[in-house]
């Protein structure tokens, strides 16, 4: 019975095939165990939402998120492109790219722990003893907690998508317990912080060494893979500012409180994105090993299709948002239409296609390009959106900006090599 139901489900993906232009039973397999991990992400995220949502009040959570904002700045020296460039070198068996990999990413990120003392002496300077020890404990803990997370590009590199959301979902539930713990106990951001930064290092460090000791990883290296790394962080970088700048920006021009609504307000269309960044994850490694015309080619079809596919999804979202907030962030009922209109922006996730394309053909060029002009234009659409017109002006730039990135993205992929 159950062979005959496997034999069924086997053809009918095979099926789709002709509609999707995909290797649909590869995107099952992975996309199962994928969709599993952010599921368990989204409900974790949505945990920990209620638990601030109603244990926090909103000058604190904004405070806190501030100073997550300012440490994702500091962090960006740990060189986030190398966990592409490793999962490629690992799906082309350069195991052995791993361990340097690592070890660049640790000794890149002392830069940010080195800022974050920085940012600690001038924030003493002033006076502001909560923010001086929050980033004295940042300082300790950022040039490793990226870094250690690089056994995850691994995993995904071998496809080993199972055991990859076996570990993502264990440390989800420990840190979601561990956080949801800490505020119930305590309204000190200090011990916030501190357990944010503790619980995340350590188990990342126990699940590499876990990596490590299950998978024998052979000894070739990709020369060019931490240089590549390196490229695809550069190219990242005002990315990386622009993705913590919206949250700073409210936070000095509007005040903390106005900060949390803001949260509030991206926090569930952004969990959904988040779910979809599988469709990433599952391209890169097969566009890889994959034709180059070939993809080139389908990638706009696949692109609207899975438009077609998202847009009954946000309606759906738009309809229920008033319900969703009144029932779980009843503090928080104005961030309802400025979360409705977020939500369009779901559309725009189509561009995971083109990028990962253009990363898997390593097409530097047009990756700097990318990533250096859409971020470009975001930073100028914020601070003159939020000036003008505020939070309003803050979602506006976002959702503007997406579809921009979206059809500079076609743009690019449909260039000649």
């Amino acid at each position: 019975m159950l062979e005959t139901l496997k034999n069924k489900t086997y053809r009918f993906l095979h099926w789709t095939e002709k509609w999707t232009k995909t290797d649909m039973v590869y995107f099952a397999k992975g996309g199962f165990w994928l969709t599993l991990s952010r599921l368990v992400s989204i409900f974790s995220a949505f945990l920990l939402s209620v638990a601030f949502a109603n244990l926090l009040p909103k000058e604190i959570y904004g405070n806190y998120k501030y100073i997550l904002s300012l440490a994702g700045l500091l962090s960006i020296p740990t060189l986030s492109g190398m966990g592409t460039a490793l999962t490629q070198a690992v799906a082309k068996g350069f195991e052995g790219s791993f361990l340097p990999t690592v070890k660049t990413r640790i000794k890149w990120g002392l830069i940010g722990g080195g800022g974050s003392l920085i940012l600690a002496g001038y924030y003493f300077f002033y006076g502001n003893t909560t923010f001086t020890f929050s980033f004295l404990i940042a300082a300790i803990f950022l040039p490793f907690m990226d870094p250690l997370n690089s056994f995850d590009s691994v995993l995904v590199g071998k496809k080993l998508f199972k055991t990859s959301t076996k570990y993502d979902i264990t440390i989800k539930i420990v840190a979601t317990i561990g956080m949801i713990g800490t505020i119930f106990l305590t309204k000190n951001i200090l011990l916030i912080i501190l357990s944010y930064f503790t619980i995340y290092t350590f188990l990342r460090l126990i699940f590499l060494k876990i990596t490590l000791h299950r998978i024998k990883l052979n000894d070739r290296q990709d020369e060019r893979t931490i240089s590549y790394g390196k490229h695809l962080s550069l190219m990242d970088i005002i990315s990386a500012i622009t993705s913590q700048l919206d949250k700073i920006l409210v936070f000095n021009y509007l005040g903390a409180a106005e900060l949390s609504i803001y949260v509030f307000a991206i926090a569930m269309p952004e969990q959904m994105k988040g779910l979809l960044k599988n469709v990433y994850t599952l391209a890169l490694p097969k566009f890889t090993q994959s034709d180059y015309q070939e993809n080139r080619k389908s990638i706009l079809i696949k692109m609207l299709r899975f438009s077609l596919v998202l847009s009954p999804v946000i309606i759906i979202y738009i309809l229920t948002a008033p319900f969703l907030f009144r029932w779980l962030f009843p503090q928080y009922l104005d961030s309802i239409f400025y979360s409705q209109i977020f939500s369009i922006s779901l559309l725009s996730a189509a561009n995971s296609f083109p990028i990962a394309f253009l990363q898997s053909q390593r097409a530097q060029k047009k990756l700097y390009q990318y990533n250096i002009y859409s971020p470009a234009i975001q930073i100028i659409f914020l601070f003159v959106f939020i000036y003008f017109f505020g939070l309003m002006g803050m979602i506006a730039a976002r959702v503007i900006n997406r579809f921009i990135n979206l059809s500079f993205a076609v743009m690019l992929v449909d260039r000649k090599k």
